[in-house]
């Protein structure tokens, strides 16, 4: 088994996502490669310390690692017919397995196993790869999620950007099959050539894909270039489209640029997940935006015509006369467009009645001679 990721990183299990940050960085420092040129130890040694950042560092696959250990990392893993499997096997160990029980939606433990890893394996197929020599099946690479931090107009109006990642990609030296391609290819010392291995006994058999061989029966010398893992880590530069209206929390999918897949298949999906940075005036709620807009006393006594900023450039905004500090007016169609409906929200507009700051006793004279005006004492109705 490999080293424990907390260890690697030295922190403790319970850690949270700033501390596990600190580490990887303090770690990732200490021994970069460009940092010590030549020094296969500190080569290796950033590699591990990448990997566990890459995992525990990320939330959902931190879970899956705590749940499953690095198996629940595995291109292909199903994590809800994991838990099915090892609900069966709680009730067979409890006598409650009783022959056409069955266990959520699987009747048999084929079904289970066979599903277990989303090989399509049914019951006829799994006594045939017991018996004979397993091929590994090709199975599609791991979806992986990565954060991206944009500001409000730019989500508002959609772009385009290219992304440098740090991510795993199959091994050049050995085309992702873990084995040195110039090596002679023997008869599997794990398995005996089965391409598989019992993972529990009893009355029911279950097996494996031989981590050795892969599931093929034969092995060779490990690609060194690899470590036999058939990825490495490594940048990769994505070009990716942001459409305009995604708000925070919105997933964008960028297709075939997650984790390579295994013995040919298809590789996972890249999510990024948007999250937006507050704008100083500008705000948005729904599909609407919000925005505090000053004016004059003249203009809200008189009305008149004031120049709004939007998204798509600067529009005229008629206030009405008598119009209150407070009172908000609406522009049909200056919101943020619906991501799913493609329909544009309102720009709502917010007026903030601006006082003159001024010492002149004339004008101060002519504002208090105003207060006439008002009907009544405007503060009658505050009170605790």
């Amino acid at each position: 088994m490999s080293d424990d990721f907390y260890k690697i990183l030295g922190v403790s299990k319970d850690a949270d996502q700033e501390k596990i940050k600190k580490a990887y960085r303090k770690m990732a420092r200490k021994w970069h490669p460009d940092i010590n040129p030549g020094n296969k130890e500190a080569e290796d040694k950033f590699k591990k310390i990448s990997m566990a950042y890459d995992c525990i560092g990320n939330e959902e696959k931190r879970r899956l690692y705590d749940e499953f250990g690095e198996e629940g990392l595995q291109a292909g893993f199903d994590a809800e017919k994991a838990r099915q499997y090892k609900q069966w096997s709680s009730y067979q160990q409890q006598g409650w397995g009783q022959a056409g029980q069955g266990f959520g939606r699987y009747q048999s433990y084929e079904d289970v196993f066979g599903d277990l890893f989303g090989s399509g394996m049914g019951a006829a197929d799994f006594g045939q790869t017991q018996k004979g020599a397993g091929a590994r099946r090709a199975s599609r690479g791991v979806d992986i999620q990565h954060d991206i931090k944009i500001d409000l107009i730019s989500a508002l109006k959609g772009f385009e950007t290219e992304l440098s990642m740090q991510k795993m990609k199959a091994c050049p030296g050995c085309n992702g099959s873990g084995m040195d391609p110039k090596s002679e290819m023997t008869t599997c010392s794990k398995c005996g050539g089965s391409g598989r291995l019992n993972v529990a006994k009893g009355p029911m058999n279950f097996t494996s894909t031989c981590p050795q061989c892969g599931g093929h029966g034969r092995a060779g010398k490990t690609c060194t270039q690899c470590g036999g893992n058939g990825h490495i880590l490594g940048m990769e530069k994505i070009k990716v489209t942001i459409p305009k209206g995604v708000k925070e929390g919105s997933k964008v999918r960028i297709a075939g640029k997650g984790e390579p897949g295994l013995s040919g298949g298809q590789p996972g999906d890249l999510y990024l997940v948007i999250h937006v940075k507050p704008h100083p005036i500008l705000k948005r709620e729904g599909d609407n935006l919000h925005i505090e807009v000053p004016v004059t006393l003249g203009e809200a006594m008189a009305g008149g015509m004031v120049t709004i900023p939007t998204v798509k450039g600067k529009v005229q905004l008629k206030v009405p006369p008598k119009s209150q500090s407070g009172q908000t007016l609406r522009l049909k169609g200056k919101g943020a467009v619906n991501l799913k409906t493609k329909k544009k929200g309102d720009l709502m507009v917010k007026l903030t009645v601006k006082v003159p700051q001024t010492d002149d006793s004339e004008i101060l004279e002519t504002a208090k001679n105003m207060d006439r005006l008002y009907d009544g004492d405007i503060r009658k109705d505050i009170r605790l």
